[in-house]
């Protein structure tokens, strides 16, 4: 599934690139047409101009003055043979002209870096001339800023196909988590129960004192297990509990497991009572995946600290070991199903973590800060 969708994502790019590419150069094409359409229309123009002062023929003097009249998009400023602007002007704001007294100046400036005046000679000695500056028509701006526009909806559509793509990913990825942990809670219920009545049976069989507690314990643990996966396989129900009693608890129930060795250290900043809806045998595999990747991360020696801070409308909890830290190259794909940096593990833990933090409990979890051989430290936070 993740290769057709980054199959997919990739044809969605060569066909944007193609799209792009051809808009631009067809764009670039007819631009150049209608430019050097323009430029022929003002030419002939200017010998319309021309014909006008010169000519007594009311034939060629009513052709003239149609074909003056006929250019209603070009825009033309008149110089005279040292570029002083005469009066005369075509398509061209009045108002601006009027409110501006350097429009002239600064679209003259404009129209010579477009295209060179095509001049008209009125007499050789002494040398009199008339210059005619010209600029793009509408029609040519518009032929020009369209491939932008156009790329800027084929860029708008092919996010929103993205999105939806990736929307329709995650859905699919959630219902294969919540079919598999479902499927791992059905499959765990039946010898597990199965476990209980043995239990009991050797309960009542003398000499097995010292054995009943222990599979007790572990049983106890196996119907932890097959609940949370229940929980994630469904919606689970929130309760409003203490977080630093389930955070306490967790760390007194990992420090059992973890060795003289490790230290751990529970900062409360003077509180002991924050309570937060939350999922109380979720958001223990929260705290305990974190626990138990610092420790992994240490290799059996050194120091796990826990933050819990009681902000305005938010509980952040920090989580930090003395480990090996993470690359900063690995950062972002720490909560990517199947990644992990260990030679042993299904790297769900937490990708697991973020599901239930995230999308169970409406908060965050990620890496606050991490340096190789100085350690790494988790945030999660919490809304009250």
């Amino acid at each position: 599934m993740i290769q057709k969708w980054v199959n997919w994502r990739s044809l969605l790019g060569v066909i944007a690139v193609l799209i792009a590419t051809g808009t631009i150069f067809y764009s670039e094409s007819l631009a150049k047409k209608i430019a050097s359409q323009e430029h022929s229309n003002v030419a002939i123009w200017v010998e319309a101009q021309k014909t006008i002062l010169n000519s007594s023929d009311t034939a060629n003097l009513n052709l003239a003055t149609r074909i003056s009249s006929d250019n209603i998009n070009i825009p033309i400023i008149e110089t005279d043979e040292k570029d002083n602007i005469s009066n005369n002007y075509l398509n061209l704001d009045t108002l601006d002209v009027k409110n501006n007294k350097n429009y002239l100046s600064e679209t003259l400036a404009e129209f010579k870096e477009y295209a060179p005046p095509i001049v008209l000679v009125i007499s050789q000695k002494p040398y009199i001339a008339n210059k005619y500056y010209y600029g793009p028509s509408t029609l040519l701006k518009q032929v020009k800023y369209y491939p932008m526009v156009q790329l800027v909806i084929v860029f708008f559509f092919i996010i929103i196909i993205l999105l939806a793509q990736r929307a329709n990913y995650n859905s699919k990825q959630n219902q294969v988590w919540a079919g598999l942990a479902k499927e791992t809670a059905h499959q765990l219920g039946t010898p597990v129960s199965s476990l209980q009545g043995w239990l009991e049976m050797m309960k009542e069989i003398e000499g097995n004192e010292k054995i009943t507690p222990e599979i007790e314990k572990d049983i106890n643990r196996l119907l932890l297990i097959t609940d949370r996966f229940g929980k994630i396989g469904s919606k689970p129900i929130l309760e409003e509990k203490n977080i630093i009693e389930l955070v306490g608890n967790m760390v007194d129930y990992i420090k059992k497991r973890a060795g003289v060795k490790v230290n751990f250290e529970l900062n409360t900043f003077g509180e002991t009572f924050i309570p937060s809806m939350v999922c109380p045998p979720l958001f223990d595999w929260v705290i305990e995946n974190l626990l138990k990747n610092g420790l992994d991360a240490m290799e059996g020696k050194g120091n796990i600290s826990i933050n819990i801070k009681d902000a305005a409308a938010q509980i952040i909890i920090d989580i930090s070991d003395t480990g090996k830290g993470i690359n900063s190259a690995n950062v972002g794909k720490v909560f990517n199903p199947g990644f992990s940096t260990k030679q042993r593990g299904w790297g769900l833990g937490l990708t697991l973590s973020k599901r239930i933090i995230e999308q169970y409990h409406k908060g965050q979890i990620y890496v606050l800060q991490s340096e190789i051989g100085k350690g790494t430290t988790f945030r999660v936070i919490l809304n009250k």
